[in-house]
């Protein structure tokens, strides 16, 4: 394969799964700039990675999270007291947001979800991000380098973590 040829599957593959890369970058960064700079290192280490990238052994989604979940989480440690004061903390007006349809818009509980999951520290936030985009415990354990039983157990203890708080919130707004 020519280095054009290998361009142009690697762009086509990119760019349908793209926004993969974008909710990593959401997750992981606070502030358009964070987002776009953190976007392009994955995109950076995509590239550089994509002549070992063997379809025989996993999905190019699947390859294309564990790159980009490495490079936030690489990052997130490389630089985490910056990094950590750029994340939103959890407020009780978030938690008092979720599941509330009446008054507020989609965007903001899902902003505020997400202020929420930011709390997490950053394998339990790549779990969740998987766990929401429907992936199976396989496909989280490939992606993390764990086992599926490894997966179960922190996903069960996440969601435990979070309907306590949210029930601790709901029992102070009571």
């Amino acid at each position: 394969m020519t280095e054009r040829e290998r361009q142009r599957q690697f762009e086509a593959q990119l760019q349908e799964h793209r926004g993969i890369v974008l909710k990593v970058a959401s997750l992981y960064a606070r502030g358009a700039d964070d987002r776009n700079d953190l976007a392009q290192e994955i995109y950076l280490q995509l590239w550089r990675s994509f002549e070992r990238y063997d379809p025989a052994r996993a999905k190019f989604s699947t390859w294309l999270y564990r790159v980009a979940l490495n490079v936030a989480i690489s990052q997130l440690r490389r630089s985490s007291d910056a990094w950590a004061s750029r994340l939103e903390p959890l407020q009780t007006h978030h938690l008092e947001t979720i599941g509330d349809t009446s008054e507020h818009e989609p965007d903001e509980r899902l902003g505020a979800l997400y202020a929420f999951i930011g709390r997490l520290d950053a394998i339990n936030r790549a779990l969740i991000l998987l766990y929401l985009e429907d992936r199976s415990y396989a496909e989280m354990a490939e992606i993390l380098g764990i086992s599926e039983t490894h997966v179960a157990t922190k996903i069960s203890r996440i969601k435990q973590k979070l309907r306590g708080q949210m029930t601790g919130v709901a029992t102070i707004g009571a």
